[in-house]
C-alpha cells in the first residue's frame, strides 16, 4: 500500500501558539457578570480593560489600568452610573479614554476615564443617549469617522449617534422584523452588516437606511448568530445548523446565494464570538461556556477558510476581551492578545508566532488603524467615506498627538440624567411633558465671554464665527435631549392608556 505525501499549504501563521500567562499576571476576584446577555462582557485597549461586573441595584462595570494584576480590592471603584444591568460596552477607536456602555435601562452612556484609571466611583457620564425603548445590547463605533457611534435594542431599532454633540443622526426602525443579534461596520465605514432572530444576514446603508442585501437562512439553527464584515468585503458568519452543530460561514456580498465556505465545529450551546484582526486576516472564535479558542486564517485560495489551530484549558470562559493591534508586543512576536473572563479572574492569553530572530517581523505587522479618525463625523453624515489612517508597529507603537484629540470632551455636558432617580411615572408623564418646553428655555446656552487660545505667552480672543459654531452644537445636543425626552414621554403616555384601558 502506498501512501502520497499531501501538499502542505504555506503560510506563515502554520505554527501561531497560544500561551495563558502566568498566574501573578492575571486578575483576581473579578465578579464578572452573571447577566444573559450574549455578549463577551469585557473590552480592551492598549490603556484599560474594562469587565462587566455583578452589581446590585443597577449596572457597573469595572476598568482598571492594562498594566494592573493581582486581586481586586471589593471597594475597587467602578463606573456605576446606570439604573439596571450593563450588557456592552465598547472603547472608542480614536481616543483610549472614551468607552460607551449600553444597558437594560433603555439608554446608552458615554464615559472619559481618567489617565491612570479611576480613584472613586463613577456615576456621571459625559453624554447619556436616549432613543430607544427597550434595553439596548449592541454598540459599535464607526471605524473611521470621529464620534459615531451605532447603537441597537431589543426594539428591533439601530440608532446612529454623533457622540459630540449628542444627535441622533439616524434611526433605522423598519429593517428588521425581530430580535438583532450583531452589527458590524465594514472597513471604511460605508455600510454595516447585521444579523437577526429571523435568521437573514442583512448588509445596510445607514446613512440611506436601505437594505442593500439579504440572505434568508444564513444558518439553520434558532440559536443566536454572529456576523463581521472583513477587509476584503466578504462576511463570516457563526451560527447553528438544524441539528444544532455550531458552524461558521463564509459569504461574498456579491453573490449571496450560497456561502463560500461551510465548517462545522461541534455541538456545543455556547455561542461562537467571532474577533477578527484584518492585519492578519485571522478569525479567533470563543464559545461561552468553551474551555477552547479556535483560530482560521481567511485566504483567496479554496477552501478560503483554513482552520490553524486551538487554545484549550481546563476552565471554561463566560467572555473575552481582544486587544487591538497597538498594544501587542511586537518584541515577541504576539501578533493576538485576548483576555479570558473567568467566573472570578480574568487571564490574559497571548498568541505568538515563534520566530528566531530579535528584529522586527514586518511581514506579522503591516501597518495597522491608528488612533486619528480619517473623518469627522460631520464629513461622514455628508456622505464621504475613508480608509482607516494606517500607522506603522516598527519598534512599538506610541501615541502621536491628535489635532482632534479634544473634540468629544469639549463638548458640553447635556442636561444631566440622575443616574440615581427613577424614570418618570406614566402618572405625570403629561406634567412632564409641559415642563420640557420651559427646561428647554431654562438651559438654553447664553453667550460666554470669548475664551483664549494661547499662542506663547499671549492670549486672544476666539472669533465670533467659533463663538457660533459652540453655541449651534450646544443648541444641537439640547434638541437631541428634547428629543428623546418627548419619545419617552409617549412611551410612558401609551402605557398609561394601556394601564386604564385595562389592556395590562
Amino acid at each position: 500500500m502506498s501512501f502520497r505525501r499531501g501538499v502542505v499549504r504555506q503560510s506563515k501563521f502554520r505554527h501561531v501558539f497560544a500561551q495563558a500567562w502566568k498566574a501573578e499576571h492575571c486578575i483576581d476576584d473579578v465578579r464578572v457578570s452573571r447577566v444573559t446577555w450574549d455578549t463577551s462582557l469585557c473590552a480592551v485597549n492598549p490603556k484599560f480593560i474594562a469587565v462587566i461586573i455583578e452589581a446590585g441595584g443597577g449596572g457597573a462595570f469595572l476598568v482598571v489600568p492594562l498594566s494592573k494584576s493581582g486581586r481586586i480590592d471589593q471597594s475597587c471603584p467602578t463606573v456605576c452610573g446606570h439604573a439596571a444591568p450593563v450588557l456592552d460596552i465598547q472603547w472608542s477607536p480614536h481616543d483610549d479614554n472614551i468607552i460607551a456602555s449600553a444597558s437594560e435601562d433603555f439608554t446608552v452612556k458615554v464615559w472619559q476615564i481618567p489617565d491612570g484609571g479611576l480613584t472613586c466611583p463613577m456615576t456621571e457620564a459625559i453624554l447619556t443617549l436616549e432613543g430607544h425603548s427597550k434595553r439596548v445590547g449592541i454598540l459599535a463605533w464607526h471605524p473611521t469617522a470621529l464620534n459615531i457611534l451605532l447603537t441597537a435594542g431589543c426594539d428591533n431599532v439601530i440608532c446612529v449617534w454623533n457622540v459630540g454633540t449628542g444627535e441622533l443622526v439616524y434611526q433605522l426602525s423598519d429593517a428588521h422584523p425581530d430580535l438583532i443579534y450583531s452589527v458590524s461596520w465594514n472597513k471604511d465605514g460605508s455600510a454595516v452588516c447585521t444579523v437577526c432572530k429571523d435568521k437573514a444576514l442583512r448588509v445596510i446603508d445607514p446613512r440611506r437606511g436601505t437594505v442593500l442585501k439579504v440572505k434568508e437562512k444564513v444558518h439553520d439553527g434558532t440559536r443566536p448568530m454572529r456576523a463581521v464584515f472583513l477587509s476584503d468585503g466578504k462576511i463570516l458568519t457563526t451560527g447553528f445548523s438544524r441539528m444544532s452543530e455550531r458552524q461558521l460561514a463564509l459569504w461574498d456580498t456579491n453573490d449571496l446565494s450560497e456561502p463560500m465556505a461551510v465548517q462545522e465545529m461541534d455541538t456545543s450551546n455556547g455561542v461562537l464570538l467571532p474577533f477578527y484582526d484584518p492585519d492578519t486576516n485571522m478569525v479567533y472564535l470563543c464559545g461561552k461556556g468553551d474551555c477552547t479558542i479556535r483560530y482560521f486564517e481567511v485566504t483567496d485560495e479554496s477552501p478560503y477558510v483554513h482552520f490553524l489551530s486551538l487554545y484549550s484549558s481546563k476552565e471554561p470562559q463566560r467572555g473575552a476581551g481582544f486587544l487591538s493591534k497597538r498594544g501587542v508586543d511586537v518584541n515577541k512576536c504576539e501578533i493576538a492578545r485576548f483576555y479570558k473572563l473567568h467566573e472570578r479572574k480574568v487571564e490574559p492569553i497571548s498568541m505568538t508566532v515563534p520566530r528566531k530572530s530579535d528584529l522586527f517581523q514586518g511581514d506579522l505587522y503591516p501597518d495597522t488603524a491608528g488612533m486619528e479618525p480619517a473623518l469627522l463625523a460631520d464629513e461622514w453624515i455628508a456622505g464621504q467615506d475613508a480608509q482607516p489612517l494606517l500607522v506603522s508597529l516598527s519598534g512599538g507603537y506610541s501615541v502621536p498627538p491628535s489635532k482632534h484629540r479634544d473634540t468629544l470632551r469639549s463638548k458640553p455636558k447635556l442636561i444631566s440624567q440622575d443616574s440615581g432617580a427613577a424614570p418618570p411615572s406614566a402618572g405625570n408623564a403629561a406634567a412632564t411633558s409641559s415642563s420640557a418646553a420651559k427646561e428647554m428655555e431654562e438651559e438654553v446656552p447664553q453667550p460666554r465671554v470669548a475664551t483664549r487660545e494661547t499662542d506663547g505667552n499671549t492670549e486672544r480672543p476666539k472669533r465670533e464665527d467659533d463663538l457660533l459654531n459652540e453655541l449651534l452644537a450646544e443648541m444641537k445636543a439640547l434638541r437631541a435631549v428634547v428629543l428623546a425626552q418627548s419619545q419617552r414621554i409617549e412611551l410612558l403616555e401609551r402605557q398609561l392608556a394601556r394601564i386604564e384601558d385595562g389592556d395590562v
